[in-house]
């Protein structure tokens, strides 16, 4: 099986090629160029390098949110055209559970808090736990003050690693003692594509009509429609 991963959910665009045994291909970028004008290219250069055509893709996997409402789009529809025009299955994954998934495979049993900025004060954030080296989801995807989070995470006695684009300021926020909390590497610290073939995998894929993505919080139209 050959999964393409497209993840436009933030400021780094991410695609990849990966069988069940192997990244074949990745490339990660940020930019401040919009994700419309780099994430088909990367594609096909990624699968250049791998070998590989659109005919040989058997599923999509692509991040479905939180994110940046913009990105989210332009990586759906990217990934929608493709499966609708190759005849292959899709996936949506939440970019926090890809998050998460960068850990995966982990010796040591521990605590992911993938965390996201939202707004203001407020965060996108869930966690989850990797035992054995699998991802288990402790808690839905949700948006919450940062504080919240940080009071959450202070409390377990587990080894815990923070993740997502707001774990410096989340680390900030505790009280200092903690020893069992970390900080993700810079590499695990970004939405990688690969972890989100790796946990459409273990997921499951379906139409791609079923693809569409998940804000956690409306969108400037529907706000403006509130107000009318």
């Amino acid at each position: 099986m050959l999964i393409l991963g497209i993840d436009t959910s933030g400021h780094t665009a991410s695609a990849a090629i990966c069988s069940e045994e192997r990244v074949l291909a990745q490339a990660s970028v940020a930019t401040k160029q919009t994700h419309s004008q780099i994430i088909l290219p990367m594609c096909r250069e990624i699968m250049t390098r791998a070998n590989v055509t659109f005919d040989d893709i058997d599923g999509i996997a692509a991040a479905k949110g939180p994110g940046s409402y913009t990105g989210l789009r332009i990586g759906i529809a990217a990934a929608k055209g493709i499966c609708f025009a190759k005849g292959c299955k899709a996936a949506g994954i939440s970019t926090l559970e890809a998050l998460a998934y960068n850990f995966k495979g982990l010796r040591e049993n521990a605590v992911i808090c993938a965390v996201m900025h939202a707004r203001q004060e407020l965060v996108y954030n869930a966690n989850f736990m990797i035992e054995n080296g699998s991802v288990i989801r402790e808690c839905g995807d949700r948006i919450i003050p940062a504080k919240q989070a940080a009071e959450e995470i202070s409390g377990l006695g587990e080894r815990v690693y923070v993740t997502g684009d707001y774990s410096g300021e989340l680390l900030k926020l505790l009280s200092g003692d903690e020893k069992n909390v970390f900080a993700a590497p810079p590499l695990l610290g970004i939405p990688l594509a690969s972890s989100l073939c790796y946990a459409a995998m273990d997921k499951g894929f379906s139409s791609p009509e079923e693809l569409n993505a998940d804000y956690l919080q409306i969108t400037k139209a529907e706000k403006d429609l509130e107000g009318k």
